[in-house]
């Protein structure tokens, strides 16, 4: 069983219950939707935890990124890290959908195929405005994005100035938010997508495999590119989307903080200017609860980061990936709650041993110097 080092347990311990919160949302508007009305009216744990996940990914990304200093290095990593599990739950999916036991993802059979494919393969179908085959995933779409940004940032070598980006981002989710409140980028634009599509692909390759000056344009290129899948295509309006980019460098910039690379006054003027911007983003109650909670979690376990967690815990992150993937194929497999939460931890343990764990241990030795 492969756990973080010490110092990082503290991100794994978050992951966990993360990824629980997430699942718990949505196994209560399954099974017990008049419970979980009232829960959901005073807070969104479904947002909580997934912007638990955003301050994780903006914390450790760019720090291993930095780490390797090695862009190919940190594509291929990323690559063995997601492709292997997502590939194999959206084939699981796609197999019990059409043996009829899931119902078909909507707007699956009104596009193209390959244009489908291509948005899930790259991770970017939420901001193309593609049908996607695990609901949840639209969450990597963000992600997606953010590592195209900061791939932009170490490339130019502008890295250091994620407290900068996090605050430039938040201020203009208003302004763009009130400009842009639906995607831009329809959902019927199948040449658009595949094109923006293939300019993701192509911004990832040529960023791993060139060098020198075209190395520095292509990601350059990409960077601007996520920026504006984000701005432009935003299913939940420009508003959200952007906050959800300034989450993850307000993360950043904790890290860049505790390295001694800017002040900690930045970094807290930076988290400061993420919450007031973020948390009138969505007209709904539980939202301004829910972020301003994630928040404050990840700084209460950033405080403890030097105390022991339970191993049991740090495990639970180990497995979140499958715990995430998982459940919303699971929802619509077993027929009770009780059933699924007796069903979904172990089955997540055997993705991560069979499918994960193997993919990253291979990325390892790929990119091993």
């Amino acid at each position: 069983m492969f756990l973080a080092p010490a110092r990082l347990a503290w991100l794994d311990a978050l992951r966990g219950p993360a990824a629980l919160a997430v699942t718990m949302h949505h196994a209560g508007w399954t099974f017990l939707p008049g419970v979980w009305a009232e829960v959901d009216r005073r807070i969104d744990l479904g947002t909580w935890g997934v912007f638990v996940f955003f301050l994780v990914s903006g914390y450790i990304i760019p720090a291993s990124l930095e780490r390797r200093g090695d862009l190919r290095a940190f594509w291929t990593g990323r690559a063995f890290r997601l492709l292997p599990l997502l590939l194999a739950a959206c084939g699981l999916a796609l197999l019990l959908a059409y043996a009829g036991v899931l119902p078909l993802p909507p707007g699956l059979a009104e596009r193209p195929w390959p244009v489908v494919a291509l948005g899930n393969l790259t991770m970017s179908q939420e901001l193309l405005n593609l049908p996607a085959v695990i609901s949840v995933t639209w969450t990597l779409s963000y992600e997606m994005a953010f590592y195209l940004m900061c791939v932009a940032l170490f490339s130019v070598r502008q890295a250091h100035r994620s407290a900068g980006v996090a605050v430039s981002l938040a201020l203009t989710a208003v302004p763009l938010g009130l400009l842009l409140p639906k995607a831009v980028i329809g959902g019927r634009a199948d040449l658009a997508a595949a094109l923006l599509g293939l300019a993701v692909v192509a911004a990832v390759a040529v960023t791993a495999l060139g060098r020198g000056r075209t190395r520095t344009v292509a990601a350059l290129a990409g960077g601007l590119l996520g920026l504006a899948l984000v701005v432009l295509g935003s299913r939940g309006g420009t508003w959200q989307g952007v906050i959800i980019l300034a989450t993850m460098f307000a993360g950043t910039a904790v890290h860049r903080a505790e390295q001694g690379a800017i002040s900690w006054r930045a970094a807290g003027v930076a988290v400061a200017a993420v919450l007031g911007c973020g948390i009138f983003a969505k007209d709904d109650p539980a939202w301004a609860p829910a972020i301003v909670l994630a928040f404050g979690v990840f700084a209460g376990a950033y405080a403890l980061r030097r105390r022991a967690f339970p191993r049991w815990l740090s495990y639970l992150g180990v497995i979140s990936f499958s715990l995430y993937l998982l459940h919303p194929i699971l929802l619509h497999v077993l027929p009770d709650l009780a059933t699924f939460l007796l069903a979904l931890v172990p089955l997540s343990m055997l993705t991560y041993h069979l499918i994960e764990s193997p993919a990253q241990r291979l990325g390892r030795r790929l990119t091993r110097p």
